[in-house]
């Protein structure tokens, strides 16, 4: 028989120190939401850097600031990574993930400051992913105040560019989940408090068709139609499971026989292997000659790795759900096909559970909102996880 998801974890303790944080916790949430930091501003992302760092420092955790740069070299802002010592010498090493960027221009922090109305607080960025960060803050708080840090070492990460894919954060995130023994993600909880324990992984393409240019009225039987190659190979690839031509280009006058079309694709699957599979049949179909004279380039993206259903993160979730239930709520367990910082964790082999943190929704919209109800016990559920796994205890 396994041990009981909370073996070596008191739950009341750290519930307790929890609703005593909670003051805290929502006084920093309207602070922090007052920051505008989409990923296109660096300076508003490393304010709320700052914000965060001044509040791990405050736990005792070391703390560095990483500058992050763009495909292009262009600053992004910095990553957060702090470090704090547990109370066990050969406890487990536990990660946990989350970003400081919003998809929000500036002026949108003022325009819509923080409000709550019946229990549920709206603001920018405060379920994706304010809320979740500081949920991880609270958290690790809690444990000092209970006397419960018992792991190895808990390393925090706060990235500035995830909701534009993570382009300079990756490596990062890797690093630093290849060194860690468990991970944990604190996007929010879906709107019904599922957390998720698989995403899928993404790729795009691009698919460059070139034809031979003609004049279509006087002698178009010299000419290639790209476009009309393109509108083929367009049908076909929608026949495909988790691929999507969101955009097509061609041409550029009517009265002359397409030399050239380009598509932008995406491609999501549950695993490596039927992502790797999908993309070989996208470059068969490419390779076919849809219109005589017509042939086609692919340029593969940088593949975001799927968060797969894994048995390890299985071990993850059955302990969530059990600690739920000792805690008086049902959990459920999902899987999505958004991607997130946690599938580049996850790519790495680390065991890793996602959306810990509070219930929310309506993410990039004006109406984002948060439910407050369940700050003190999702976060109370965190802490038990960084326990219960930091110190190595038995599934």
């Amino acid at each position: 028989m396994s041990a009981p998801a909370h073996e070596g974890v008191r739950l009341g303790p750290l519930r307790e120190a929890m609703e005593r944080r909670y003051a805290r916790y929502l006084a920093d949430l309207r602070e922090l939401t007052a920051i505008d930091s989409g990923s296109d501003d660096a300076e508003g992302v490393d304010r709320a850097g700052a914000f965060a760092a001044g509040r791990l420092r405050a736990l005792g955790f070391e703390v560095r600031l990483v500058p992050v740069a763009g495909p292009g070299a262009e600053p992004l802002g910095a990553a957060v990574v702090a470090r704090r010592r547990g109370e066990l010498p050969h406890g487990r090493r536990v990660l946990l993930l989350a970003h400081l960027d919003t998809v929000y221009g500036r002026g949108t922090a003022a325009a819509r400051p923080l409000r709550i109305e019946d229990g549920i607080a709206y603001a920018p960025g405060v379920c994706d992913d304010k809320g979740g960060l500081l949920l991880g803050l609270a958290a690790a708080g809690a444990l000092a105040d209970a006397g419960m840090e018992q792991y190895g070492e808990l390393v925090v990460l706060l990235t500035p560019d995830e909701e534009i894919g993570s382009p300079g954060s990756r490596p990062l995130t890797e690093s630093l989940a290849a060194e860690a023994d468990y991970a944990f993600c604190l996007e929010g909880a879906r709107e019904n408090g599922d957390v998720v324990i698989a995403r899928k992984g993404a790729v795009d393409l691009r698919i460059t068709l070139r034809g031979k240019a003609a004049h279509s009225g006087i002698e178009p039987e010299r000419g290639a139609n790209a476009a009309l190659a393109a509108a083929h190979l367009v049908v076909a690839l929608q026949q495909l499971k988790g691929v999507n031509v969101g955009r097509v280009r061609a041409g550029t006058r009517t009265n002359i026989v397409c030399d050239e079309a380009v598509l932008d694709v995406e491609v999501r699957a549950v695993s490596r292997a039927e992502l790797d599979a999908v993309l070989r049949e996208i470059d068969a179909l490419a390779a076919h000659t849809w219109v005589p004279g017509t042939s086609a380039e692919v340029v593969h993206g940088e593949i975001c790795p799927p968060m797969e259903h894994t048995a390890p993160a299985a071990v993850l979730a059955a302990a969530a759900v059990g600690i739920a239930a000792e805690l008086g709520f049902t959990l459920g367990v999902t899987e999505t096909g958004g991607v997130a910082d946690a599938n580049y964790a996850a790519g790495t082999g680390v065991p890793v559970l996602d959306g810990l943190g509070p219930v929310g929704g309506g993410d990039h919209s004006p109406g984002e909102w948060l439910d407050l109800a369940s700050v003190v016990p999702r976060g109370t559920l965190l802490a038990a996880l960084i326990a219960r796994f930091g110190a190595g205890s038995p599934a």
